[in-house]
């Protein structure tokens, strides 16, 4: 199996696209918001024309009303490479999904009631019970982020399992060593100091392709996750009067160029994923990445 990995902007799509029409590949998506239908603007889903000749798995698979969790990622993922007679090419930039995908992962249970209690209360009640059930929380945990101490609460209301029983368990240990269960050939492509420009031309584009039309259209229907994708939060802020529109994609560019980083961070931790510069020229690009993935 290939890959090719890399924060947004970086012209991982394209090239994975021409990769796979090259290699007569199948394309697993590796992007936590391509999943939702109708979301394509904002996520710079490829278009069906882009697509044309090249089998595209895990994109446009659930409503954005739903919730789609990176453990009902993994369950069709794995699907798809069990049951697929192609060669397959991941491509994406949510290392989480990538991850889930190759690795020894496996996900704890979720309960809606619980989930939402847990929501109601401040980021210092719960950080308060996690810590009383697990006092080295903080080692394994960001105790300043409320959504990780949420979730890491739930688990352990639900199995009984602290962040440092997890932490300590053989799965995290081959996790934190990089240790795949599927065998894959990685490239990261990163555009380095092209990567701001590229954002704001793939911002403008969003733009004039008719971003806020397609979040107007979609915004009584986006559930919990879909509404806090960058891109479609600013845009709900602006719609529904608390921002201008100028000013919301200001916001859109700065989280993007957050994310970014986040993306970039993640991939270059990985030992397994082998960086080719930025090239402008995508047939080049392509090339390069052809070099290594061969």
């Amino acid at each position: 199996m290939l890959a090719v990995l890399g924060p947004t902007a970086a012209g991982k799509t394209t090239t994975a696209i021409e990769l796979a029409r090259r290699l007569g590949a199948e394309i697993i998506s590796a992007d936590s918001m391509q999943v939702y239908r109708g979301m394509n603007v904002g996520t710079a889903k490829p278009t069906l024309i882009e697509r044309r000749g090249v089998v595209h798995h895990l994109i446009d698979v659930v409503d954005p009303e739903e919730e789609f969790s990176v453990a009902e990622y993994r369950i069709m993922g794995r699907e798809v490479v069990a049951s697929s007679t192609a060669p397959l090419i991941i491509a994406g930039g949510s290392g989480l999904h990538f991850r889930a995908l190759v690795d020894p992962m496996s996900f704890a249970p979720t309960d809606e009631e619980l989930r939402a209690h847990l929501d109601g209360l401040s980021l210092q009640e719960v950080a308060s019970q996690l810590s009383a059930l697990d006092e080295d929380a903080g080692r394994h945990v960001d105790m300043s982020n409320k959504r990780r101490v949420v979730r890491a609460l739930e688990i352990a209301r639900l199995t009984g399992e602290t962040p440092s029983r997890r932490a300590g368990s053989a799965e995290a240990e081959e996790v934190r060593r990089y240790v795949p269960e599927l065998e894959f050939t990685a490239v990261g492509i990163d555009p380095g100091g092209a990567l701001e420009e590229r954002i704001d031309r793939r911002l403008e584009e969003m733009r004039r392709g008719g971003l806020v039309e397609e979040v107007k259209g979609l915004r009584h229907r986006l559930g919990r996750t879909a509404r806090s994708a960058v891109g479609y939060r600013e845009t709900l802020d602006h719609l529904e009067g608390r921002i201008g529109l100028d000013r919301a994609f200001a916001a859109i560019r700065q989280n993007t160029r957050k994310l970014a980083k986040r993306q970039r961070t993640w991939f270059q931790r990985d030992p397994r994923i082998r960086w080719i510069p930025w090239i402008e020229d995508e047939n080049d690009r392509v090339e390069r990445a052809m070099e290594i993935l061969s």
